[in-house]
């Protein structure tokens, strides 16, 4: 079975890993190009070079990044504007560009909450992929970002209620809310066991967030083997198709 062509687009270096590291690899590893853009952080950062590390590690190709700052971390491209602060359609404009230029089948961004915790930066970079995912497709859109590309679908990384499990009261014991989907939202549930230990490389690859004692890849780091492959080992996605319905599909009306 051929695997298509994934471009994830995510907020910060480690959301790569952390939410859809296994379905990165699996794609790769299917010989199916994969590849990433992170909205924030500077290129010349050392999070930058954590993040190449950690796509060598998965497969993911080059760094790709719009240079954003964090809205938490102003520090993290030094010069450059928040994420939060730009005009969205200069960052929509930007990843018009990347899918044009990387044509991928597939798209994989954060859903409406953020993930979990609802980091405003990830609530930002699903709106913008969003959009951008939809514009891709379009000639008169963003005309200078290159030919059009439509992808076959966008799906979104989340969690739905059943999938919580050990780490909401971890997540919450730090302070952090859980935001989480309901089941039925979920269109995928990506087993990522055997490529588990690859994934899980690429966390570590971001070594200054291991050292944290709040972000999600220090909480991991300190949990028993068992339950950190308990909480990794599933990756949960809600597909939106997004290429428009030919002749056969023309509807007399709107329909569910």
């Amino acid at each position: 079975m051929s695997f298509p062509s994934l471009l994830a687009v995510f907020a910060h270096p480690d959301d790569e890993s952390l939410v859809a590291g296994g379905v990165l690899a699996q794609h790769a590893a299917a010989g199916a190009r994969t590849g990433v853009v992170t909205a924030t952080w500077a290129s010349d950062s050392h999070r930058a070079a954590e993040l190449g590390e950690a796509l060598r590690i998965l497969g993911a190709g080059r760094l790709r990044m719009l240079g954003y700052a964090d809205a938490r971390v102003p520090d993290s491209a030094p010069g450059r504007p928040r994420l939060l602060d730009v005009p969205l359609d200069e960052v929509v404009g930007r990843l018009v560009g990347h899918l044009r230029d990387f044509r991928p089948d597939v798209v994989v961004t954060h859903d409406a909450y953020g993930q979990l915790t609802g980091h405003p930066d990830h609530v930002h970079t699903h709106r913008a992929t969003l959009l951008a995912v939809h514009a891709a497709g379009l000639e008169h859109h963003y005309p200078e970002a290159g030919r059009p590309w439509q992808p076959r679908a966008l799906y979104l990384a989340t969690h739905p209620h059943s999938g919580v499990g050990d780490l909401g009261p971890l997540l919450s014991g730090v302070g952090k809310p859980v935001r989480s989907v309901p089941d039925d939202h979920v269109t995928a549930a990506v087993d990522v066991r055997p490529w588990l230990e690859r994934k899980w490389a690429a966390v570590l690859a971001h070594r200054s967030e291991v050292e944290r004692t709040r972000s999600l890849p220090g909480i991991l780091s300190r949990l028993p083997v068992a339950t950190r492959r308990r909480i990794t080992a599933t990756e949960y996605f809600t597909r939106l198709d997004t290429r428009p319905g030919g002749p056969g599909r023309r509807l007399a009306r709107l329909d569910a």
